[in-house]
């Protein structure tokens, strides 16, 4: 078998205090009442709104309602940049099959592999081209409270309508500190917060969401958990969302769930509207459940990177450290799509089988 390609791209002059009770003169004039200057302390303080941000800002309940959100994928050029032309033909099928909003530089679009420049950028961008069409939900999200603060900054002063936080992974803190976490970006605008254990090594238990939940801002929960934990929170009217494309059918119809922030929409936007707001329709679950299954055989994005450059959507480019799927599995998928319908799947090219050599691997980007 061929060997994969791998590519090798391609002082400040003002003082921090006020001067006005000190005088140049000789110290001997200075006043005997003259205290030091106290720094000011502000705490959870951000940058100030300008007055097109506040106008274009979206209220936590357009947020709230929300019921297919795609975890959008992020295409690239042979050298790694992002390849921006892929990417807007990409959200333009989204909004044409409906999807209301899009997570941008999430895990699936490799959010972490990213500099925080390319990622703000793409926010920007998104918002640009498709913010009057498509909810632009930015991950900002971090481990580090001051990134996060940061991000979200800027991810708000370039016009997303809401961010997507995840708790701190990798240096986890206690849960009071979890929950300092949160409210220190809260304030800022419409919040998704994102539960995802497997990933982070950390559950983020319901009672930390329902002190989170009288901030006006939170709009909900991304729940990975799975449906019994979706039920705690429907049943205390918490907004949340199904972080999986395997149980988001049964958490839309029988957990009470709003809907789903998914994966596979990427590649079937129109089924999982049809999921989403059909009804209960569990022929047509059983029918996308092997497609799923593929899709998360290996950890995400593998799987759908490995499928949109089949597709002809994508260039068959990978940031490393993900790597296609092996010729096996690819097969696996180029029959998937016959058994489901070529007509169901984002592109018009033919699906294709891709070999190893067709692939791009970029290690520096």
């Amino acid at each position: 078998m061929a060997t994969l390609k791998t590519c090798t791209g391609v002082c400040s002059t003002g003082s921090a205090f006020p001067l006005s009770n000190v005088t140049t003169s000789n110290k001997n004039t200075r006043s005997s009442c003259w205290k030091p200057t106290q720094a000011a302390v502000k705490t959870s303080f951000h940058l100030p709104m300008r007055s097109y941000e506040m106008k274009n800002r979206t209220c936590t309940e357009d947020i709230k309602c929300l019921r297919l959100i795609t975890a959008i994928k992020t295409p690239y050029l042979p050298d790694g940049r992002f390849d921006l032309e892929a990417y807007d033909a990409l959200v333009n099928t989204q909004i044409e099959n409906g999807v209301e909003g899009v997570i941008v530089g999430g895990t699936t679009g490799e959010g972490q592999l990213m500099s925080w420049e390319e990622h703000i950028m793409l926010i920007a961008h998104t918002v640009n081209c498709f913010g009057g069409n498509i909810k632009v939900i930015g991950n900002t999200g971090s481990n580090s409270t001051r990134e996060a603060i940061h991000a979200t900054e800027q991810g708000f002063a370039v016009g997303m309508h809401a961010a997507l936080h995840i708790n701190p992974y990798y240096g986890k803190t206690s849960l009071d500190g979890m929950v300092a976490h949160f409210q220190s970006v809260l304030s800022m605008g419409p919040t998704i917060i994102y539960n995802v254990p497997s990933r982070t090594g950390q559950d983020i238990p319901p009672h930390v969401i329902q002190n989170l939940a009288q901030s006006t801002c939170l709009a909900g929960v991304k729940e990975c958990v799975g449906n019994d934990r979706i039920k705690e929170y429907t049943d205390n009217k918490i907004v949340v969302w199904s972080g999986n494309d395997d149980e988001c059918h049964d958490s839309r119809w029988g957990y009470g769930a709003t809907g789903v922030v998914s994966v596979a929409s990427n590649l079937i936007p129109g089924l999982m509207h049809e999921l989403m707001f059909g009804g209960k329709n569990p022929a047509l679950n059983s029918k996308l459940l092997p497609l799923i299954a593929w899709l998360f055989q290996m950890p995400n994005p593998i799987g759908l990177n490995t499928a949109l450059a089949q597709l002809g959507v994508v260039r068959p480019v990978f940031r490393l450290p993900f790597v296609p799927l092996p010729l096996e599995k690819r097969i696996e998928f180029a029959n998937l799509v016959k058994e489901i319908g070529r007509q169901h799947f984002v592109g018009t090219q033919d699906v294709q089988v891709l070999d190893d050599n067709d692939f791009f691997l970029v290690s520096r980007y």
